[in-house]
Order: C-alpha cells, then structure tokens, then sequence
C-alpha cells in the first residue's frame, strides 16, 4: 500500500474518531502524498459513514441498556474507566 493510500485512509479514520488536529495533519500528508480534492472528499465521506454508523449501533445500544433490569457492579464489568 502506498503512502498516498495510507494517508486517505487516516482521513477518514479521523473523522470517524472525530479528531480535529488528526484530520488537518492527514489531510495535508495526503495532499503532500499525491492525494487530489476528490479523493479527500470521498476519504472524509466514508469516514462520516463510518461514524454515522457506529454512533447509530450505540444509539440502540445504550437504549436497550436503559430498558432493561439495573446493571450490577461486578468486578468483570468495570467498563472503560470513565468513571475514574
């Protein structure tokens, strides 16, 4: 895979991690690698897909988690470590 590709395929992965400071490095390493206007936007555009998605499946998830008995708090489901 060339470095032209693997800088589209950041792009989108910032986006799709909704990075800022990610997206401007990326896209400029594109631009930098040979990448044109037209294949940033089309990187950009998956990676909205992508996170569209995503944010849509934890959507339904955390939905289903509100319907249903309270979660207990055992030693095996302590998470992410956001509470911390």
């Amino acid at each position: 895979m060339d470095n032209r590709i693997k800088a589209l395929i950041a792009v989108g992965a910032s986006v799709t991690a909704n990075c800022q400071p990610c997206l401007q490095y990326h896209i400029r390493k594109a631009q930098e690698n040979g990448a044109n206007e037209q294949e940033i936007a089309a990187a950009i555009e998956t990676g909205q897909s992508v996170r569209k998605g995503a944010a849509s499946k934890m959507d339904k998830f955390a939905l289903s988690l509100s319907q249903t008995a309270p979660l207990t708090d055992t030693a095996s489901d302590k998470g992410c470590g956001c509470d911390s």
